[in-house]
């Protein structure tokens, strides 16, 4: 069971799925990665489809909601608290119980630590926030994250949606590789690397 990445998005309140624009793409706020498991050349991409992904499904993520999406043998968790947004990029034996608890224990910390602060924020966070780093240390153990629920109903009663693929998330006529495309998150390089990867049928495996 692997925890691949954590981050925090502003997201739009109106739920960004409404608009296509590069003004309402979700603004990261915190983001914590561990992409040691790839090839040393292959990092520098892997943490740029994290962002990428990332901002991607937080997109399509309406307030209130919950979902994941499922690409081979991983999981984009995503959860949508109003505008603020959390995400964990699992591999697929993570429990998804254990996920949701994680995010959900995630966004209450950023709101303890930054309260409303984030509404006003404009552009991408750089600032390392030391508890996701360590919380995404301490939470490879499912274990871990399963003491933080407690009871919380809302977990139970809240519907999560799990789509097959990331492509299942876009709005009608957007395919993923024109996305890939016009992402400012990828580099040349990171572009040429999903191409070449598609290719093979080794699809980046963070998608």
């Amino acid at each position: 069971m692997k925890i691949t990445a954590l981050l925090v998005l502003k997201c739009n309140p109106e739920g960004s799925s409404s608009s296509s624009s590069s003004s309402s793409d979700p603004i990261i706020l915190a983001n914590s990665s561990d992409v040691n498991h790839f090839g040393f050349f292959q990092r520098s991409s892997a943490r740029e489809f994290i962002v990428f992904v990332g901002r991607t499904v937080a997109k399509r993520t309406p307030p209130s909601q919950r979902q994941s999406v499922q690409h081979e043998d991983y999981k984009v968790h995503s959860y949508n608290r109003n505008g603020l947004c959390a995400l964990g990029f699992m591999d697929d034996h993570y429990p998804v119980r254990s996920a949701f608890s994680l995010l959900n224990q995630v966004l209450d910390e950023y709101q303890k630590k930054f309260g409303d602060s984030w509404k006003s924020v404009q552009a991408d966070s750089n600032q390392p926030w030391p508890y996701l780093d360590e919380a995404l240390t301490r939470f490879q153990d499912p274990a871990q994250a399963d003491k933080l629920l407690k009871i919380q109903r809302e977990l139970d009663e809240t519907k999560i949606i799990l789509h097959k693929t990331i492509d299942s998330v876009l709005e009608r006529g957007e395919k993923l590789d024109s996305l890939v495309a016009k992402s400012s998150d990828l580099s040349t390089a990171s572009q040429m690397f999903y191409k070449q990867a598609k290719k093979t049928n080794q699809c980046c495996t963070i998608l």
